[in-house]
């Protein structure tokens, strides 16, 4: 861009929006104005701001005029309904859901694994899933050097990638079994405290989840790699936040467990935490907060070809959504 933007966040009120907000701010995001916008219910409200206040605007449609960049984190439909009005306002959108991921005209974007594809955007550019984005984090080193063929996933993801709602139903029905009183629920289906879901998204007819196909139909687009195959199963865990997923991946190539451990800690955000002889591995309640993915338990995979299996922890909020959104706008921004 020649000049410094506008920036706008729609969604703000929500644990995206919020975030947007803390990692522009951190990272000093070049900026020569913020506006940040959530429903009618929230509009007139302050919201803090690199040590200030920003007042929220309500977000409807002409609203954008002046805005350069808009990061959109208010759901599918609100995006399908608003992003249109930005880009025809001049603004370019960073939207975080699944509304315009496997569009042909929009780029799906890991800055540390496909930042160029943002140079052929038309005026939206999306946000990967965040499981997506933290197993692709480790993978994306390995595919360059051994060629990824297969991948065999299950996730174990957090509440807070439901929202507020679902971290308030985890708390409540801890409190509610500590004190011998009946479990409620209005998020989940079933219990989420001391139990855990084979269950994230709606099921489709093939038996996977909305969610469990991302993995497959993002990872082909983000690696440019259309015979990439992948089985997922995602699984809803009672932990408040970051996203553990469990990778067995099989390579055109043999793969050497030392150099695949090299090239992950070589690869940019992401770190090697693998001692299981000091009982050192990732965990979410270590990486809760953190910018960088973890990787560990780093070994030779026994039952696939050229295969590798490695444990990958990430916070959902942050690498898997606000801070990718924030990276894709900086990349804009250079140019």
């Amino acid at each position: 861009m020649e000049r410094m933007p506008v920036v706008g966040v729609v969604g703000v009120t929500g644990a995206v929006g919020q975030e947007m907000l803390r990692v522009l701010s951190e990272r000093r995001f070049p900026m020569r104005g913020l506006r940040v916008f959530a429903s009618s219910r929230s509009a007139g409200k302050r919201v803090g701001y690199s040590g200030g206040e920003v007042e929220v605007e309500e977000l409807k449609k002409g609203v954008f005029k002046g805005i350069d960049i808009v990061l959109f984190s208010a759901g599918g439909g609100t995006s399908r309904e608003y992003a249109p009005d930005a880009v025809s306002s001049g603004c370019v959108v960073i939207d975080n859901s699944s509304a315009f991921r496997m569009e042909s005209t929009v780029p799906l974007v890991v800055p540390e694994i496909n930042g160029s594809d943002v140079r052929w955007h038309e005026g939206i550019i999306a946000n990967p899933n965040c499981s997506t984005i933290i197993s692709l984090m480790a993978l994306a080193p390995l595919h360059r050097e051994y060629g990824l063929k297969r991948v065999i996933a299950s996730t174990y993801q957090a509440v807070s990638g439901t929202g507020a709602m679902a971290i308030e139903e985890l708390r409540r029905q801890v409190e509610q079994i500590s004190r011998g009183e009946e479990v409620t629920r209005e998020v989940y289906p079933h219990q989420i405290a001391f139990n855990v879901m084979p269950h994230v998204d709606s099921f489709l007819d093939t038996g996977y989840t909305k969610e469990e196909m991302k993995m497959q139909n993002e990872g082909r687009k983000i690696l440019h790699h259309d015979r990439l195959m992948v089985s997922c199963t995602c699984v809803r865990v009672p932990v408040y936040r970051a996203h553990s997923i469990s990778v067995s991946a099989e390579f055109q190539e043999e793969i050497d467990v030392a150099g695949a451990r090299q090239m992950i800690e070589n690869f940019p955000g992401i770190q090697v935490k693998d001692d299981p002889g000091r009982n050192e591995y990732p965990m979410p309640l270590e990486v809760a907060g953190e910018n960088d993915c973890y990787v560990g338990r780093i070994r030779k995979d026994l039952a696939l070809e050229n295969g590798l299996s490695f444990w990958v922890v990430g916070d959902q909020l942050l690498k898997g959504a606000a801070l990718n959104a924030v990276q894709i706008a900086e990349l804009l921004v250079e140019g």
